[in-house]
């Protein structure tokens, strides 16, 4: 196997928590706006906005690419293989592995992030090595705060990662979880 090879095999399905993590499909175009055009999305997470059809498809077609070349992978949140909920993201980067997450309004407070984030650490601790895994959110960010915390998550003693995205400026906290 040559060193530029991906991680990451060509396809993933990860099942815990009462969550199946699968990956993106062409079948999924019609579900993801409806998960991800919405203000919170927008205001919270990198993602497009508006998040139309067309932003689905780019967004499939960069999960292959980043699936592709090693650097992450994009999930659907589902809770039985079908319907997608939401999404899950692994990303490796040289300041560590990095988790994300964004969940369709209308499946919220149902546990179904700290779950997913749970089901993803434990992926990247048993298959990829990785010793701790991070999320980067905004402190104002209540509902995130309470997925890190509720999924074993601490804050840690880091600078804050300040910067700009969507014409608006942000600084960003680092949450950790350690490998068991």
């Amino acid at each position: 196997m040559n060193s530029t090879a991906s991680p990451f095999p060509e396809k993933i399905e990860l099942a815990g928590q009462g969550l199946v993590l699968r990956d993106w499909t062409e079948a999924d175009l019609t579900a993801m706006p409806e998960l991800f055009d919405h203000p919170d999305v927008a205001y919270w997470t990198p993602l497009a906005s508006p998040f139309d059809e067309e932003a689905a498809r780019g967004r499939l077609v960069r999960a292959r690419e980043l699936r592709a070349e090693g650097s992450a992978i994009l999930l659907a949140i589902t809770v039985d293989g079908g319907a997608p909920l939401g999404e899950v993201m692994l990303r490796r980067a040289a300041e560590g592995t990095e988790l994300g997450y964004a969940v369709g309004p209308g499946h919220r407070g149902q546990g179904l992030a700290a779950r997913a984030v749970l089901v993803m650490a434990a992926y990247a601790f048993e298959q990829l090595g990785a010793e701790q895994v991070i999320l980067e959110l905004e402190a104002e960010n209540a509902a995130s705060v309470g997925v890190a915390t509720k999924a074993g998550f601490r804050l840690l003693d880091v600078p804050l990662i300040a910067g700009e995205g969507k014409g608006r400026p942000f600084v960003l906290q680092t949450w950790g979880l350690d490998r068991p």
